[in-house]
């Protein structure tokens, strides 16, 4: 299967800036070209499956069915 065989319309091309590592969820962040950061909250068996480490190339798939705003 291929990125344009997925039914999402945000991506971000990115490089992996820190992956901090529990043993069954990890965190993974991401560095956008913008500067800006993207984080996701995947299983660390995924990390390892794909092997995601610091300074790798990745695209950040983003697909929510709901974004809340609160104001300050």
């Amino acid at each position: 299967m291929s990125i344009a065989a997925i039914n999402v319309r945000n991506q971000f091309r990115g490089v992996v800036k820190e992956i901090i590592e529990g043993p069954v969820v990890s965190e993974v962040d991401v560095l956008t070209p913008s500067g800006l950061i993207v984080t996701s909250v995947i299983t660390t068996r995924s990390v390892k499956e794909l092997g995601l480490q610091v300074g790798r190339d990745v695209v950040a798939l983003v697909k929510s069915t709901e974004v809340s705003i609160a104001t300050l």
